[in-house]
């Protein structure tokens, strides 16, 4: 038996290395994983409580269309609940995007260094894709727009950025969506927008009413710490979303995803917590960059990218036998590694290790 020839290619996901995988390969007692740019405080304990229970309900299906928690999000939000679909994970919404609207010899555009699952479910459905260099680590929206043509289905915008952490602004993605097609589906993956207090960030949710072509996603693996529960969504035109509602798998989202994320939700006091010690966090690694004299990325999600000025491997290698697990290995970043954003003892612990990995590499230049 053969699979579609037009998959045979694709890679496999790779996560960030487990932590007790590496406690047994290395034979280390502490490890810090800071690759998944996971919430370093958990979640709500508002969230937990509701977990368990919910655990008596275990036997019985969740409610495939979330109709508790989409009430709940569009409140929050100010849309209409069927501008809302769910997913496991904003991942999920992204397949079923790209199930919905992609056929094969559809074009889409994205950057050439950003969240990889839009190119991969792209290609699943054997569409070309078309990949604008960005430009200092930011989306090239005008390079981006001189691609679209009449063959374009999705444009995919991650702002902030994955893996760069830079932002494009309002303005910038207002002047875009205004010149676009309105044939066009624009995708504003807006993962961390939870962690930013700028002005000049989008305000994605006012541009949606005079845009139909847009839609947002936006989850809650990251900064409502629920990352294991595989709990995200989409923001759109009720015609979009009914569309994307159609590909749907029945029961997609869990009662404990479901559950937790209302409970999440409502703990407004954990997400402001966890903003303004993010940008503590922020603040003091580029403070520790900027000493040791390596360059980065503006940050704006839970995560920074800095030019470690070396070959991005062997200074991952490095601070994995330190216990400290990074990201690397990026195509168009050879020398960068991008860390997630950890409590202050981690981002302590993280620097100590940094600096005996560059002393170490700087003796066998």
């Amino acid at each position: 038996m053969k699979p579609k020839q037009n998959i045979t290619h694709l890679p496999v996901y790779q996560p960030g290395k487990p932590v007790e995988d590496v406690k047994r390969e290395l034979g280390l007692s502490e490890v810090i994983k800071l690759a998944s740019n996971e919430n370093p405080y958990g979640c709500s304990e508002e969230a937990k409580a509701a977990i368990t229970a919910e655990l008596s309900n275990t036997s019985i299906y969740p409610d495939g269309a979330s109709v508790a928690l989409t009430q709940d999000v569009a409140a929050k939000l100010g849309v209409k609940p069927e501008q809302l679909i769910f997913g496991a994970g904003s991942d999920e919404v992204i397949l079923m995007l790209a199930r919905a609207y992609i056929v094969a010899g559809d074009e889409t555009i994205m950057a050439d260094e950003t969240f990889p699952q839009y190119k991969h479910n792209a290609e699943i459905e054997n569409a070309v894709v078309i990949e604008v260099p960005l430009r200092e680590g930011k989306h090239d929206l005008e390079a981006m727009l001189a691609r679209v043509t009449d063959k374009t289905k999705i444009v995919w915008i991650c702002n902030p950025n994955n893996p760069t952490g830079t932002i494009v602004t309002h303005d910038e993605v207002a002047d875009f969506l205004r010149r676009v097609p309105d044939s066009v589906l624009v995708v504003l993956d807006e993962a961390y927008c939870e962690y930013i207090d700028d002005a000049a960030y989008p305000d994605g949710l006012s541009l949606l009413a005079s845009h139909p072509n847009l839609v947002l996603l936006r989850t809650f693996s990251k900064i409502y710490g629920l990352a294991s529960l595989r709990i995200g969504y989409g923001v759109g035109h009720p015609d979009v979303i009914r569309s994307i509602n159609q590909v749907r798998e029945p029961f997609n989202t869990t009662r404990f995803a479901q559950t937790a994320a209302r409970a999440a939700l409502a703990d407004e006091a954990f997400i402001t917590m966890c903003r303004e010690s993010n940008t503590k966090g922020i603040r003091y690694l580029a403070g520790e960059f900027e000493r040791l004299g390596l360059s980065y990325f503006p940050a704006y999600g839970n995560f920074i990218m800095f030019d470690a000025q070396h070959p991005s491997q062997q200074v991952f290698d490095g601070l994995l036998r330190r216990g400290i697990i990074a990201r690397a290995r990026w195509s168009y970043y050879p020398t960068h590694i991008r860390i997630t954003v950890g409590s202050q003892e981690q981002n302590e612990k993280f620097i100590a290790a940094l600096e005996e990995v560059l002393q170490e590499l700087a003796v066998q230049v």
